[in-house]
C-alpha cells in the first residue's frame, strides 16, 4: 500500500473468523498482515496483503497462492508452534515499527481463542503502540497511561472497562453515564461492566496499568437471530371452594 506521510503509520492485522460486513472506518494502512485464514478475509475486504503469517492450516490454498503471486511475503510456522497465529501476526506487525495497530476479526469463534487473543492485544510488548480491534460489530481499545482514548458510538452505546494484567490505577472517564474520577479498578472487578455513552463521544484515561475499553455493539437479535423464547410462568391452580 502507498504510504501517506501525513497519516498515522497504521498496520492492519486481519485475523480469522467471519468478518463483519461493514469495513472498519478511518483506517489508512501502510501494511496489512494477515493471520492464517485472515488472508481470504483481507481479500474479501479488498485489502492487499503484504505479509501472511501462521501455520496455514485454515487458509484457502487458492487465496494464499493469489496473495503470494501478488507479492506478499508468506511466513509459515509449524502447527506445534508456541504462539497463536494472531500473536505471530502482532509480532510481525510490531516489527514494521507502526504507531498504530488495528486488528480486524470476526465476532465468533472458540472462547479460549477469544480470551487469549484479547489478552495478547494488551501484551507488554505492544506498550508503545496504539492498539484497537474491530471484532465483528464490537470495538476494543487498549488504554494505557498517556493521552485519553476516544470512545465513539451512538448515544446509549454500551461501554465496558476491563483491567487486565493487574489493576488499572487512576481511571478517569468523560462522556459516560457512570463516571470514574481517578479511581482504581482491581483486576477481576466487574465495576466497569455495562457503562454507556451519554452522547456520541466519550473518553477514558488512566495513570497506571492497562485497561480494555470495549464497545460490544448491538445484540445479535434480528430476522436471522430471533430472541430465545422464554417459558411462560406456570399457571396457578384456582383455590377450591370449601
Amino acid at each position: 500500500m502507498a504510504e501517506d506521510p501525513h497519516a498515522l503509520r497504521t498496520v492492519v492485522v486481519v485475523a480469522g473468523g467471519v468478518p463483519w460486513p461493514d469495513p472498519a472506518p478511518g483506517i489508512d494502512a501502510v501494511a496489512v498482515v494477515a493471520a492464517d485464514s485472515g488472508v481470504q478475509h483481507a481479500r474479501q475486504r479488498g485489502l492487499r496483503v503484504d505479509v501472511a503469517v501462521g501455520d496455514m492450516d485454515s487458509v484457502d490454498p487458492t487465496d494464499l497462492a493469489a496473495v503470494e503471486a501478488a507479492g506478499a511475503v508468506v511466513e509459515r510456522h509449524p502447527p506445534t508452534k508456541d504462539a497463536s497465529d494472531l500473536e505471530l501476526a502482532l509480532e510481525r506487525a510490531l516489527a514494521l515499527d507502526p504507531e498504530r495497530i488495528v486488528v480486524l476479526g470476526g465476532p465468533a469463534g472458540r472462547l479460549d481463542h477469544l480470551l487469549v487473543g484479547t489478552l495478547a492485544l494488551a501484551a507488554p510488548a505492544l506498550a508503545g503502540v496504539v492498539v484497537e480491534a474491530h471484532l465483528g460489530p464490537a470495538r476494543l481499545h487498549v488504554v494505557r497511561p498517556g493521552p485519553a482514548t476516544a470512545l465513539v458510538g451512538p448515544a446509549g452505546a454500551t461501554v465496558t472497562l476491563v483491567p487486565v494484567h493487574g489493576p488499572a490505577r487512576g481511571v478517569r472517564t468523560a462522556g459516560l453515564r457512570y463516571p470514574l474520577a481517578g479511581e482504581d479498578l482491581p483486576e477481576g472487578t466487574t465495576r466497569g461492566l455495562s457503562n454507556e455513552l451519554v452522547g456520541t463521544t466519550g473518553a477514558v484515561e488512566l495513570d497506571g496499568g492497562v485497561l480494555l475499553a470495549l464497545l460490544p455493539g448491538p445484540d445479535p437479535i434480528g430476522p436471522d437471530h430471533p430472541p430465545t423464547p422464554t417459558h411462560p410462568p406456570t399457571p396457578t391452580h384456582p383455590r377450591s371452594e370449601p
